[in-house]
């Protein structure tokens, strides 16, 4: 049987934009042996090529299409929902480029969507715009609901903060299109031509790519060079199927092997 990978990046593959040590040679052996791969990241505001370039940097060489991100799942999914349908963004770079590849039409009045992504310049009345719309009826989607990191000197919200001031202006709740959600990890691994007992997600955040992957049923590992330690795992009633310190304790055979 073949198996391939979903792989999410910040904890992952570095930290505070610094190679993990291993992580690339992990990577090179996946193109080594040509075991498909993502790189799965709920970050709308990069285009696949930002991430490509950011990597390299790193000594990782990819490809485009070893990228998927959380503004593609979002773009897929309302090209389904509605296709060539019209939506109001909060957000930035990828979402735009991806909705605009999806063929969907960026307008300021009466949208089928809102959509709310990472964004640095977007305005309060941009928000108020938005508010608006979803009070007339557009729909309201948000491509995460990543919490921000509550650490002095932050200079960017995490979209979960921008989403919970616009449902308490409007009574309305955002649907959720990156992970954990289904939208995305199934979209994610059908990108890789996988079914959901070839594919395994390495992640360091129980909330997100592990609770997605139990979810589908995606043989999990949960490395603890991010955010997750070994005591937070009690407050969790579901486990991954592997726990590592890093990606670079992945035996590969051994890890192909599992389930």
């Amino acid at each position: 049987m073949k198996k391939g990978f979903l792989i999410d990046m910040d904890g992952v593959i570095y930290g505070n934009d610094t190679l993990i040590p291993g992580a690339d040679k992990f990577i090179a052996e996946l193109q080594k042996k040509k075991i498909p791969f993502l790189f799965m990241t709920n970050n709308s505001q990069r285009t696949p090529l930002d991430t490509v370039n950011k990597v390299a940097k790193m000594g990782i060489k990819i490809k485009e299409e070893n990228v998927y991100t959380s503004a593609m799942a979002t773009a897929f999914f309302l090209s389904f929902m509605q296709p060539n349908g019209s939506a109001y963004v909060l957000g930035e770079g990828g979402l735009i480029t991806s909705l605009a590849q999806n063929g969907y039409n960026l307008v300021n009045h009466n949208p089928d969507f809102v959509v709310v992504g990472e964004g640095r310049n977007f305005t309060l009345e941009m928000v108020n715009n938005a508010v608006d719309m979803i009070l007339s009826g557009s729909k309201f989607i948000a491509t995460n609901l990543d919490p921000s990191p509550k650490k002095k000197g932050w200079s960017n919200l995490g979209i979960k903060a921008i989403v919970k001031m616009i449902e308490e202006a409007t009574g309305k709740k955002a649907f959720s299109v990156g992970k954990p959600s289904p939208v995305m990890m199934r979209a994610a691994r059908k990108y890789l031509g996988l079914e959901a007992s070839e594919t395994i997600i390495i992640g360091d955040t129980m909330d997100t790519d592990i609770l997605g992957g139990v979810q589908l049923g995606y043989t999990t590992i949960l490395t603890l060079s991010g955010v997750s330690t070994k005591e937070n795992l009690i407050d969790y009633a579901f486990k991954p199927d592997l726990i590592i310190n890093s990606v670079a304790d992945i035996e590969l055979e051994k890890v192909l092997a599992l389930k």
